[in-house]
């Protein structure tokens, strides 16, 4: 579970949302609380059914008698980290308003548009093994995500620990402590858009979105929102390993898990067992990587 908190945190840190889809009982809504409680934004968790409609999440117009007048109360989306739990079981014309509100930070009821407090995150949660009362989620939605992870099962004594540990503190609730804040964390993503790339290393990272849309099992490729993605999350692990330059390694760690979801593939590829994972996997070892590594002192990275 580290590696996709820490994935998870640097894609937070570069202003992104993150989509969590695994089987249930991972731990993805206790990783979301713990998250929200580190940096210290304030948390909503939503959970998402077929009955639920777009003002259940953005607000909407509620009459006052005192003032005779319908004054705007705001939804659970006005908040610092929004948990949208199994997103998938809700229809889409509520899906279309969360897509408005990670895209353009705001929503918009009944013609008036509502800016979101800054910043604002979006962990929503699926699962791909259920499909009875399930809506999939849109391409255009799933592109928005800035990656895409899974958990996946612990080893024995991994799952040994988490026993252990919940023995041991003789109770439900988990407390994480607060590390930083709302304005810290708005600081924190200003670091990080000021921290430069190689343009060997950003190269590569078109190169690897090309290949996807060229490759034999994929009906549609990865968008340049794809490439900017993989730069964005790359930049932030450098900032989390504290340095001021990215390296082809911060790429291809992050490859996966924000190029995968973006891809489409072919009826004869899923037929065949063949994973969008697997697809982009492959093109790592295919696609050559920079011939230089970006360093410091270099100068590039440099503020």
């Amino acid at each position: 579970m580290s590696e996709p908190l820490r994935t998870a945190l640097a894609t937070i840190c570069a202003g992104g949302h993150v989509l969590f889809e695994d089987v249930p009982g991972l731990g993805k809504t206790l990783a979301a609380r713990c998250l929200a409680a580190a940096l210290g934004l304030e948390f909503a968790r939503l959970q998402c059914t077929p009955d639920l409609l777009p003002a259940d999440i953005t607000g909407s117009f509620v009459y006052d008698p005192a003032s005779s007048e319908f004054t705007f109360r705001p939804g659970p989306l006005f908040t610092g980290l929004f948990l949208a739990d199994e997103i998938n079981r809700t229809p889409p014309k509520t899906q279309s308003a969360l897509l408005e509100a990670m895209a353009e930070r705001q929503v918009t009821v009944e013609g008036t548009s509502y800016t979101l407090p800054q910043p604002f995150h979006v962990l929503a949660t699926s699962n791909p093994v259920e499909y009875e009362g399930t809506y999939p989620l849109p391409e255009a939605q799933l592109d928005r995500f800035m990656v895409r992870l899974a958990v996946g099962y612990p080893d024995a004594d991994g799952e040994a620990d988490v026993l252990l540990r919940r023995i041991a503190r003789r109770q439900e609730a988990a407390t994480v402590a607060q590390v930083t804040d709302a304005s810290t964390l708005r600081a924190i993503q200003a670091g990080v858009e000021a921290v430069d790339a190689d343009p060997d290393v950003a190269r590569y990272c078109v190169d690897l979105a090309v290949a996807t849309r060229s490759h034999p099992a994929v009906e549609v490729g990865a968008s340049p929102r794809g490439s900017q993605a993989l730069l964005l999350v790359a930049r932030s692990r450098a900032v989390l390993d504290g340095r001021e330059f990215v390296t082809p390694e911060d790429v291809k760690a992050i490859a996966v898990p924000a190029l995968a979801h973006r891809l489409v593939l072919t009826p004869a590829a899923w037929a065949q067992g063949t994973t969008p994972e697997a697809v982009v996997a492959q093109l790592l070892d295919q696609v050559p990587g920079p011939a230089t590594t970006a360093t410091a002192s270099a100068g590039v990275g440099q503020q």
